[in-house]
């Protein structure tokens, strides 16, 4: 089976609109700390690509649970704990249950080119697409196809964030968590408070209660234009 493992990133929509032919199956590993606008953009590819993505969750359901469950938040040179249980196990429980050679197809821009080898030395068993590496299309490019296809890409994005990862992604840096602090103050709270419990930090070296405000970087939102990439894959 081709199977493109979806993560309701414009990236991977943008491979579904443009291998929507060659997909036997689209699968999205939903947790529910995602923004509720994400659902939404789903349901937005499904309608545009003509083909139903299937959706998944993991028993743990929350990023705190994952981390609590595990009493672990992140390793350094490791997944973190959250993405090991809500995601990677059900794709292995996937796996178990579907028997047999197949392809997986994933979102990574030509940005992620190493990220991509590390896929391919993590998972030997199957084999892997990188359409947008192939067709050498970056986020921008990605984001300027979904502008000009008329998919109206998730909140996140239009709220400064460059991905749409859970609310709260243990994995951000500095800058993220500030943004975080600002848009969702509630959720830091709590990511602050699972921090101490465990005695883990999500950022190597400091506790997000000791977070200076004004560390990191605040990047603009990714831009919508269409650049000549872009151009030649809508």
């Amino acid at each position: 089976m081709n199977v493109l493992w979806f993560s309701a990133g414009v990236s991977s929509a943008i491979v579904a609109y443009l291998c929507k032919d060659e997909l036997d199956a689209i699968i999205y590993e939903h947790i529910d700390d995602q923004h509720p606008d994400t659902l939404r953009f789903l349901h937005d590819v499904e309608n545009l690509i003509g083909k139903e993505i299937t959706i998944q969750q993991s028993p743990f359901k929350t990023v705190e649970n994952a981390c609590r469950y595990g009493n672990c938040i992140r390793i350094p040179r490791k997944p973190p704990q959250c993405s090991s249980l809500l995601k990677r196990k059900e794709r292995q429980k996937w796996e178990y249950e579907h028997e047999g050679d197949h392809t997986y197809y994933w979102g990574l821009d030509f940005s992620e080119r190493e990220r991509a080898e590390r896929f391919e030395r993590g998972m030997p068993h199957v084999s892997h697409r990188f359409p947008l590496i192939e067709r050498e299309l970056t986020k921008q490019d990605v984001h300027g196809i979904a502008e000009s296809i008329g998919l109206q890409r998730p909140v996140m994005y239009d709220m400064g964030y460059h991905n749409n990862n859970c609310i709260g992604c243990v994995a951000g840096g500095m800058g993220y968590w500030n943004n975080i602090r600002r848009d969702f103050p509630e959720v830091f709270a709590a990511r602050a408070k699972m921090e101490r419990d465990i005695g883990h930090s999500c950022i190597n070296g400091v506790f997000l209660d000791e977070l200076d405000p004004d560390a990191g970087r605040d990047e603009p939102p990714i831009s919508t234009e269409c650049g000549v990439y872009c151009l030649i894959n809508i």
